[in-house]
């Protein structure tokens, strides 16, 4: 119910958090000054982000990463000064969709892309015990690695549940696939773990 509606802003990936930044900052520099034109129509700036399971050195260790590299979420009225004031911040290459009308993304899309940020009660699964992150699950190192580079395989869980895409790579120590997953139009490379996806 907040005011604005949700675009998606292309940055060079690794960037993302900086982007962010700038354009809050851009946003309150406007604001401050004499000429606000733009910058009281943006209201919130977001890296939709996600805690992952890292190998280092053999051990487990849970990271923040950025869950979609390249992109960044903002919340705004689109006026000829918004977007302009968004358009010029250091790091943004365009807007998702048509560069000058881009389309506000769908409220599901919204919700997915932030569930992280969201704050929700501790949800249990079907057999009644509550989720723990992967750092508790002692799974055995995989030692048979059953994928190919360029096989499709269908996310089983995650933020990208239910999306097919390619393997781009494998890192059979890690137990971690690179996967291209087509979003907003162009290919976006996904880490993920060997038990997250399934074969087509």
């Amino acid at each position: 119910m907040k005011p604005g509606k949700w675009y998606v802003i292309h940055t060079y990936a690794g960037f993302e958090r900086k982007v962010r930044d700038n354009l809050q900052q851009r946003v309150e520099n406007k604001k401050r000054s004499e000429s606000s034109e733009g910058a009281d129509d943006i209201y919130e700036v977001q890296v939709p982000m996600e805690d992952v399971v890292e190998m280092k050195n053999g051990q487990r260790k849970m990271v923040t990463r950025v869950r979609i590299p390249g992109y960044v979420l903002v919340r705004m009225h689109l006026t000829e000064d918004s977007w302009s004031l968004v358009r010029q911040t250091p790091g943004v290459t365009g807007f998702v969709g048509n560069a000058h009308d881009p389309v506000p993304l769908r409220f599901k899309e919204v919700f997915e892309m932030l569930k992280s940020i969201v704050e929700l009660p501790d949800v249990k699964d079907v057999k009644g015990e509550a989720k723990a992150g992967a750092a508790t699950g002692g799974k055995q190192p995989i030692t048979e690695v059953e994928f190919e580079n360029g096989e499709t395989v269908t996310i089983k869980e995650g933020s990208f549940e239910g999306l097919t895409g390619s393997i781009s790579e494998i890192n059979a120590a890690a137990g971690k696939l690179i996967v291209l997953v087509s979003l907003f139009g162009r290919e976006t490379p996904v880490e993920l773990s060997f038990d997250e996806v399934a074969k087509l």
